[in-house]
């Protein structure tokens, strides 16, 4: 049964959109609902990119900016960013559900409810925080002072060779990519880890709670189920650390300063980093629901055990007084569910989420990668080793 709030139990709604840059996004238009950040997202990209390449045409350097050596800009702006957004789009409201949900289902015990409301407060807080945007930003533009000492892939996306191409001279083509199209980024990006860091920081709290796991829900999660739901919603961000990297690695094979055979150590790196990101936070449950699975198998196999010996006297062995007649008797029925009711208990999962999850996240971060192949297998070889493979020729 669900459970019903009362008008002094509601529980403020849980949301991780906050700060200066929503504040001017709404101020602006362009966050819609409330909740629909894209076209913020959109916009930001478009202006980085648009200024950037509209200095390249009137400077003369346009065939420099479009060439493949720097396509990390390119995905950076106009794909990274806007799918940045898009993220916060889909997940932020699928948040606020989950955590109504644990509370209107009674998962959340009545005496648990001032606990989790404080929990959200001191995320809301946190979230809202200008403090730690302010932080984001000068981290953004201190990040080069770390290139110095770390060698990181890509061309476009670290100062040093930036500068050396160009003598250490400083235009305004890079002036504007190093001053704010880098550094936009770059904000986004850990803005994005800080959102992501309050979400395990949530979950975290919600596992401490004395929650009601139920063994023999549908879910096979002890009602947990919904956490899949919104961890689906992750997959515009898995795209856009992939696409990232793949860029990144594009550009360091293009320009000689990485071997292609580096993608075999590099690649299973960036698919553990977005499983751990993403898959991460739902083995946060794991213990809880290895206790409500033993738990709950103890105490059903004790109650279907009691149920089958009943059944057996009544119907095997002839101890039915009542001469009651075996066809349309509800004692069959109730024999079928209960063995349903038990199948669920074993076949309880230790994390709240299934193989759906792991499919859709690891196509997200996979498909941005594959079209390093083409760096190392041209499109016409590939098509004419498919077509000997499907005709045997």
């Amino acid at each position: 049964m669900m459970r019903i709030m009362k008008e002094d139990e509601n529980i403020q709604e849980f949301s991780l959109l906050g700060g200066p840059l929503q504040w001017l996004g709404c101020r602006l238009g362009l966050v819609r609902g409330g909740t629909n950040t894209f076209w913020l997202g959109v916009a930001l990209g478009l202006l980085a990119w648009g200024v950037l390449v509209l200095l390249t045409l009137l400077l003369g350097f346009g065939h420099k900016v479009f060439s493949f050596a720097v396509i990390g800009v390119h995905v950076r702006l106009l794909v990274a960013i806007p799918l940045f957004f898009l993220c916060e789009t889909w997940v932020v409201p699928l948040m606020a559900e989950f955590a109504r949900g644990i509370v209107s289902s009674g998962l959340v015990p009545d005496a648990e409810l001032p606990a989790l409301q404080s929990d959200i407060r001191r995320v809301s807080r946190l979230k809202d925080s200008w403090l730690a945007e302010v932080l984001f930003l000068l981290a953004a533009f201190a990040l080069p002072l770390i290139e110095t000492i770390v060698d990181l892939p890509g061309k476009s996306g670290n100062w040093a060779p930036l500068l050396a191409q160009t003598g250490g001279r400083v235009g305004p083509i890079l002036a504007w990519y190093m001053g704010f199209c880098l550094p936009l980024f770059r904000f986004l990006m850990f803005r994005w880890l800080w959102h992501l860091g309050l979400w395990w920081y949530f979950l975290w709290r919600v596992k401490k709670l004395d929650l009601h796991l139920i063994p023999t829900h549908p879910d096979s999660a002890g009602g947990l189920g919904y956490l899949e739901v919104v961890q689906e919603h992750f997959t515009p961000l898995a795209a856009a650390i992939s696409a990232v990297f793949s860029a990144s690695f594009a550009e360091g094979i293009f320009s000689g300063t990485m071997a292609f055979e580096t993608l075999y150590r590099l690649i299973p790196m960036v698919l553990l980093l977005n499983a751990v990101l993403f898959l991460g936070p739902l083995f946060l449950f794991s213990a809880k629901l290895w206790i409500c699975r033993i738990t709950g198998w103890s105490e059903y196999m004790r109650m279907a055990s009691r149920y089958v010996n009943n059944f057996d006297r009544k119907w095997i062995r002839g101890e039915n007084a009542s001469g009651e007649s075996l066809l349309g008797t509800p004692d069959m029925q109730s024999l079928a569910d209960l063995t349903n009711s038990v199948n669920v208990v074993r076949n309880m999962r230790i994390i709240p989420a299934g193989q759906r999850l792991m499919v859709q996240l690891a196509a997200s971060a996979i498909l941005p990668l594959l079209p390093l192949a083409f760096l190392k297998y041209p499109v016409a070889d590939l098509a004419a080793r498919l077509f000997q493979m499907l005709t045997g020729l």
